[in-house]
């Protein structure tokens, strides 16, 4: 996995939690839901860049 994915997947999941923990405070549940499916995306393409590279080796 490249430097700039793995920045782009922390930078992803940060907001996601972010978005989260907003949503708590705020009783917006659409945005904390929003927030939840960002990070389950970033831990997504995590996954599949470890496999990646896990192949090229």
């Amino acid at each position: 996995m490249s430097e700039a994915d793995k920045i782009k997947n922390a930078a992803q999941k940060a907001v996601g939690r972010l978005k989260e923990s907003a949503g708590k405070i705020a009783g917006d549940k659409s945005l904390e839901a929003e927030g939840k499916t960002d990070q389950a995306k970033a831990s997504l393409k995590q996954a599949g860049e470890h496999v990646k590279d896990v192949c090229k080796k």
